[in-house]
């Protein structure tokens, strides 16, 4: 395994591996038994970098979430884990009353803020959580509230480290002005993958568009940036890259892809990796790193985005698939 810093400060700084697991389904969908073989081999393999969030899964059994929370803090218990891997959570996205059909989120209040996280501490079995990410963005309550709740939490030792998912860049850039001195944000999750996605898919979060997916902008602002670390949601595509049941949907339904694909299929031919393995050394290999966040249902399925982590693409393979547009 290989590993990298996150955090904005010495005080904060963590090492964790340079992917990350995701615990979505585990509790739901993924049930006790798989889920601990996936987080044991996991562990074995050098991984230390875990995340999940307060919210799941509510959708499979109409629950206001919390089941993959509580599944990390038994396993935690059961195989003796403390400080050795860093868990993630997530807050604002859970529902305000059970149900799988209708979504009305906690949101981002003060009060939210300080429950959600001494609840998601309770379920995980932790005095402190290490990471603690707004699920995303809610512009129902005053920024510098948020800002000061979140910092608050920092501040009494409670959280280590601060995370900011599926926001505006601006909206970002406004969080680090509000705290000035106080704890912020060092750590942010978007959906990104090697594929590019379109921005103007109708329906997708908002008539605004996609806020949680990563752009050109947000590259950009990670340039400016180089002390935040990007952590990268559904790089995979639920399988679309390796799976002929599994197509691309409208969000990379354009010219673009195809130019991809192609060169992502020449380097595969040439690496012998599969297509999933590219793509993952893609992202943690290229100019500003990327943790990618991937899931997995069996064993089988983490043990071939393990493997990315010993694929070490050549500079030219990297232009090709760089170049592509």
């Amino acid at each position: 395994m290989k590993y990298r810093k996150i955090g904005t400060s010495p005080k904060d700084h963590r090492d964790v591996s340079v992917i990350a697991l995701g615990a979505m389904l585990f509790g739901t969908s993924v049930e006790e038994e798989q889920s601990f073989a996936i987080l044991d081999r996991f562990v074995e393999a050098g991984g230390t970098f875990l995340d999940t969030a307060n919210n799941y899964a509510f959708w499979v059994n109409g629950t206001q979430g919390g089941e993959s929370e509580a599944l990390l803090g038994r396993w935690r218990r059961s195989r003796g884990i403390t400080d050795e891997v860093v868990i993630a959570t997530k807050l604002g996205g859970r529902p305000k009353t059970a149900g799988r059909d209708v979504f009305n989120p906690e949101g981002l209040s003060p009060q939210v803020i300080r429950e959600s996280s001494a609840r998601s501490r309770g379920n995980l079995g932790v005095d402190q959580l290490d990471l603690l990410y707004a699920h995303a963005d809610f512009m129902d309550v005053p920024q510098q509230d948020n800002v000061d709740a979140f910092a608050s939490l920092v501040e009494e030792g409670t959280v280590a480290m601060l995370g900011a998912s599926n926001h505006w860049s601006w909206r970002l850039e406004k969080w680090r002005a509000l705290a000035a001195d106080r704890p912020s944000y060092g750590v942010i999750q978007y959906h990104h993958t090697y594929l590019r996605a379109r921005g103007d898919v109708p329906g997708r979060r908002s008539s605004d568009g996609d806020q949680g997916l990563f752009s050109a902008e947000l590259m950009t602002y990670l340039r400016d940036r180089p002390d935040l670390t990007l952590v990268a949601y559904s790089p995979l595509l639920s399988g679309s890259y390796v799976r002929e049941d599994r197509p691309l949907g409208e969000l990379h339904d354009h010219a673009g892809t195809r130019a991809r694909l192609k060169a992502l299929h020449e380097v595969v031919r040439e690496t012998g990796a599969t297509a999933n393995q590219v793509v993952l050394s893609w992202l943690m290999g290229g100019e500003l790193p990327v943790i990618p966040l991937v899931g997995a249902s069996s064993v089988a399925q983490l043990n071939e985005s393990l493997e990315a982590v010993e694929l070490e693409l050549t500079a030219d393979q990297r232009a090709l698939l760089d170049a592509a547009h």
